[in-house]
């Protein structure tokens, strides 16, 4: 699969993003860094959060090589714990003292287990509930109350694939759900102040980091039948996805969830059975580079 630890381009303009900030909770690991070598690509000065200082800090430092000399892009890191609401309150306010500003904040951070509803204890539930639900709305209100109910900006919450319920992980279920309708309700209260809050719904998306947090390693490969595109998605994918939102050419889009499954959410095999196939190939930023420039004329 499509790796994210090697070279980055984007479908997008170069220095699209020259002179924002961005905020990524969950922003070395996974679809949260991929989101963060391109917002740099684009230009963007980037905040990287998340729990685990040090290999917080490793993935800083390695991503930081990726930028290019002349890149007005700058990285760095703040440990945060999003269930904390004092380490919330801390990453916003140093985000503004580091980089003057913030134009956007990416909630990616999350974490869930396996298992079936009547298994999980209380306090493995609230863990789930507090860290994709309650992070991400200690993130939003802070962000706002801080900076960016004065002058506006753009928020992207990640949530999930929930439409048909989540049998095996009810719990994170349960909290993307919430967080898909505490989008909505922020666009309207926030959408006066210049604050547009959309989220990004992932598919079945293989990375090496989501792959080692399951035991199960027919995980994500039983899933690729049920996909009418015949195949697992990109962390590539879902960035271009966030980026798109957080442009300008995403200005009148607020109080949505963009899906980026393959039209999974949408298959069902009772009635419409889809061969397997290859055409709909994958996007990943270094195989489609050169498929990007000019091809010559016959």
């Amino acid at each position: 699969m499509a790796s994210t630890t090697g070279k980055v381009s984007s479908v997008f303009r170069t220095g699209l993003f020259n002179g924002k900030v961005a905020i990524v909770t969950g922003g070395g690991t996974g679809i949260g860094r991929a989101i963060t070598q391109e917002l740099l690509f684009l230009g963007c000065k980037v905040i990287i959060a998340s729990r685990n200082e040090q290999r917080l800090a490793s993935a800083a430092n390695v991503i930081r090589n990726q930028i290019p000399r002349d890149s007005p892009a700058e990285i760095a890191d703040i440990q945060c714990n999003i269930r904390k609401e004092e380490q919330v309150q801390r990453l916003i306010s140093d985000t503004i003292k580091k980089f003057g500003k913030i134009d956007f904040l990416v909630n990616n951070g999350g974490g869930q287990f396996p298992g079936p509803a009547s298994s999980f204890s209380l306090k493995g539930w609230n863990a789930v509930i507090e860290t994709n639900l309650t992070g991400t709305f200690l993130c939003c209100r802070e962000v706002y109350n801080q900076w960016m109910g004065e002058h506006g900006g753009v928020i992207i919450n990640i949530v999930a694939d929930f439409w048909k319920g989540f049998p095996g992980m009810s719990h994170t279920g349960a909290a993307r759900s919430a967080v898909d309708n505490l989008t909505k309700s922020l666009s309207i209260e926030w959408a006066n102040s210049g604050v547009r809050v959309n989220a990004v719904a992932p598919g079945t998306v293989y990375s090496e980091t989501a792959a080692a947090n399951y035991s199960d390693k027919g995980l994500f490969s039983r899933a690729i039948p049920s996909i009418p595109a015949k195949r697992l998605g990109t962390p590539a994918e879902i960035s271009a996805a966030v980026c798109f939102l957080l442009s300008p050419a995403a200005a009148f889009i607020s109080g949505e969830t963009l899906k980026v499954d393959g039209a999974a959410s949408l298959y069902s095999t009772a009635g419409w059975e889809i061969p397997d196939h290859k055409n709909i190939p994958a996007y990943d930023w270094e195989t489609d580079e050169d498929e990007r420039k000019p091809k010559p004329k016959l």
